[in-house]
């Protein structure tokens, strides 16, 4: 048979692992509660976690793994939609959160499932020719400072957990002023809002929220991420 590889992730507690993840769609394929505290759970055929005790804080948490798929807009729904019927929405912040399904620089799409131990589990889908996701002279010298603050905070917030860094940088871009794409500018304030709420900033949400839908522009995963801030 082929080779394949299962991630081996920390749980704070298995109890608590296997119902924030059944409440996603996974079923548990093993369990064992001696000599050692270990399940395996499964979603589909070729998609298997497993997680062993292990008693740390999620915050001091850097285990992850990446989960291909052809179809990651149904999986984002599947986990959104099984989450809000848990939970009765889709956390933003804490431990756990769903991050938002985003396109990428680097050729994927993808979206970040944070577990109530603090594993990053990202699930992605190629959608064009990767890059090393760092742009060229020529290509910065076409952007505005927003669309580059864009960039780089989007990738501080998903990637490298950093909402504090990333509020900063495109805060900084706004107060350029600088003409910019009526795009940039509505995905930035989306992403604002965004980190507005992973902050605790809840005054500023709905401002930048609204700044953003009187905008006016056609954009479906800003547009759900609208609606998903807007239920928070």
């Amino acid at each position: 048979m082929p080779e394949r590889m299962r991630p081996m992730l920390p749980s704070r507690s298995i109890t608590e692992t296997v119902t924030f993840y059944t409440a996603l769609g996974f079923e548990v394929a093993y369990q064992q509660t001696r000599p050692n505290t270990y399940v395996s759970l499964r979603w589909g055929e070729d998609v298997v976690l497993d997680f062993f005790t292990l008693k740390q804080e999620p915050s001091d948490n850097y285990s992850t793994c990446y989960v291909h798929t052809d179809d990651v807009d149904a999986l984002y729904a599947a986990f959104t939609g099984g989450l809000r019927a848990a939970l009765g929405k889709v956390p933003a912040r804490g431990y756990p959160r769903i991050n938002p399904l985003k396109d990428m620089s680097f050729g994927v799409r993808q979206f970040i499932v944070i577990d109530p131990s603090g594993n990053h589990v990202r699930i992605g889908q190629a959608i064009g020719p990767a890059s090393n996701g760092l742009a060229t002279k020529e290509t910065r010298a076409g952007q505005s400072r927003l669309e580059r603050a864009l960039h780089t905070a989007t990738m501080l917030a998903d990637s490298r957990q950093d909402p504090e860094s990333a509020a900063r940088i495109l805060d900084a871009a706004f107060g350029a002023g600088e003409p910019t794409p009526d795009e940039v500018l509505f995905r930035a304030l989306v992403l604002r809002a965004d980190l507005a709420v992973r902050l605790g900033d809840d005054a500023r949400v709905g401002q930048l929220l609204d700044r953003a839908e009187a905008m006016g522009v056609e954009s479906p995963d800003e547009q759900r991420r609208i609606a998903e801030l807007r239920q928070l």
